[in-house]
């Protein structure tokens, strides 16, 4: 009896310390993912946003676009009230058709002082070639004057620089917008990207050109990319800068540090045509490291062989894919 209380007990320790053997290990992958494994929910779905703005001010007189529509680069936004610039154009025009012919008057002036010779004052044949290099200098500043109002003129035909999407409200009918101001925004389709704001004890994992897999909220597939850069700086806000260029440091010093965000770059391999992009969406971004990898490698090695060894049936192959993707 004794002996069976004995290898009862011992028994008991020795299932105690499997467990908590376990429980350790199992606590301590859990505080290495949570705490230096570079992944991190504090990610955003990022695009570049182009600011149109018009060369010219004027009404509003035709708009071809509507909110939040897609556009093609060069396709017309809106257009401003062009009979002004006509105008402009007809008036810069007349002017230069005024001093070319000025210019071609001192050009048959000079010649005909040219062609008299001796019996024309060497003062007189001086100033009428003067004549003709002011008229040349007049003709090509109207010229200029020309150019510049056929510019003003297509300037007020806005077009889309990019491929994109409106933002969401067009400009309508009867605005005035001035000149150098923005009137709509373009999102550009071709620079959707995903920023992920990495705590700096992770970074130690990240690399460029690291395979990184991006989880948008809302989205049950996910994104493939890679890391495309790293910030090189991010604001100190300990340190202001003074009007005499020497450091002004906070002489206050929280002895509670927060790790601070660095933001890392993630360029997008994988989208799938129907994938709603969105800039502004929230994302969590793990980057697979060289651990990473490898176990993922010998999950899916594990779960092949599975597979090859049952029967390859209609029904085990759907099963074996989910397998498969769980354990990734």
């Amino acid at each position: 009896m004794n002996v069976k209380k004995t290898w009862f007990s011992a028994g008991q320790i020795l299932l105690t310390l499997i467990v908590v053997v376990v429980a350790a290990l199992v606590l301590w992958r859990i505080v290495n993912y949570y705490m230096f494994s570079p992944w991190t929910r504090d990610g955003r779905v990022r695009a570049d946003v182009i600011q149109v703005a018009p060369d010219v001010g004027g009404l509003i007189t035709r708009v071809d676009v509507a909110d939040n529509q897609q556009v093609k680069q060069g396709q017309v936004l809106f257009v401003i009230d062009q009979a002004r610039y006509a105008l402009a154009l007809r008036l810069a025009e007349a002017t230069l058709e005024q001093r070319k012919a000025t210019l071609a008057q001192a050009k048959r002036e000079y010649a005909r002082n040219l062609a008299l010779g001796n019996l024309v004052a060497a003062e007189t044949l001086e100033e009428s070639r003067t004549r003709v290099d002011q008229g040349e200098a007049a003709a090509a500043d109207a010229q200029v004057q020309v150019d510049t109002a056929r510019l003003n003129l297509q300037r007020t035909t806005i077009v889309s620089p990019v491929d994109g999407y409106l933002n969401d409200r067009a400009p309508r009918v009867g605005e005035y917008v001035t000149a150098g101001r923005a009137v709509v925004a373009v999102v550009d389709m071709h620079s959707f990207r995903v920023d992920g704001y990495f705590e700096e004890t992770r970074l130690h994992g990240i690399q460029i050109g690291q395979p990184v897999e991006i989880t948008v909220m809302g989205e049950t597939r996910a994104l493939r990319g890679h890391v495309q850069s790293i910030v090189a700086a991010i604001e100190d806000r300990d340190r202001q800068a003074a009007p005499n260029l020497l450091p002004n440091v906070n002489p206050a010093f929280s002895w509670v540090r927060l790790a601070q965000r660095i933001p890392v770059r993630v360029a997008l391999d994988e989208v799938p045509a129907d994938f709603r992009m969105i800039a502004g969406r929230t994302a969590t971004v793990a980057v697979r490291t060289e651990a990473n990898n490898d176990r993922q490698a010998s999950h899916a090695n594990h779960a092949s062989g599975a597979v090859a060894s049952q029967p390859a049936t209609g029904a085990s192959a759907p099963a074996a894919s989910q397998a498969a993707g769980a354990s990734q």
